[in-house]
């Protein structure tokens, strides 16, 4: 092979793969330029459910809510084209961008059930499917201090536990506490 015909693959090559970054870095431009961003206030919000994620020693999921995460007030144009149903918020992996809607700020009690949500969104920005998220919300909701005791009448604890219910049955059959919730 002649050195014409190496430098003449190389710059294909190079080409190719230029190409290929531009081409994502415009898709993920064009994810986050597509939405709002969170109002002040709303991100005010977010940020104290981080901190209650933080001293409850979250340290992973912190990270990437902290220091990964872009958060979007709407739909981008990708999310757009999905149905949702009882959504309060929605993650793009891995692009790492989180779209919170306005029920995470309507129906929640307090900081620690924003908590509770973006704890299962942190799972998502970390690669991990739906059936591993809200598995790992439900086993860890008492260290979060999200109990049933506290929050078991509320909107969302309602909403999350028959979605987890529906998602991850296996958590709620247990030799001790038939047909209830094994993690309580």
């Amino acid at each position: 092979m002649s050195s014409s015909l190496g430098r003449r693959i190389l710059r294909r090559v190079v080409a190719c793969f230029v190409i290929c970054i531009v081409t994502i870095a415009g898709f993920y431009l064009s994810l986050l330029l597509s939405a709002r961003p969170l109002s002040a206030e709303e991100m005010s919000k977010v940020e104290s459910a981080i901190d209650v994620l933080d001293k409850a020693g979250f340290d992973t999921e912190v990270y990437y809510l902290r220091y990964y995460t872009f958060f979007r007030g709407n739909d981008n144009w990708l999310n757009a084209m999905v149905p949702k149903e009882n959504a309060y918020a929605a993650t793009n992996y891995p692009f790492e961008i989180m779209t919170v809607y306005p029920d995470f700020f309507v129906y929640t009690t307090d900081d620690v059930e924003r908590a509770a949500i973006l704890l299962h969104e942190a799972r998502h920005l970390q690669g991990y499917d739906e059936p591993d998220a809200y598995e790992f919300v439900w086993k860890n909701k008492a260290k979060l201090g999200w109990t049933r005791e506290k929050y078991g009448v509320s909107v969302v604890w309602r909403n999350v536990r028959k979605q987890t219910m529906e998602i991850a049955p296996g958590m709620f059959i247990c030799e001790f506490n038939e047909m209830g919730d094994c993690y309580e």
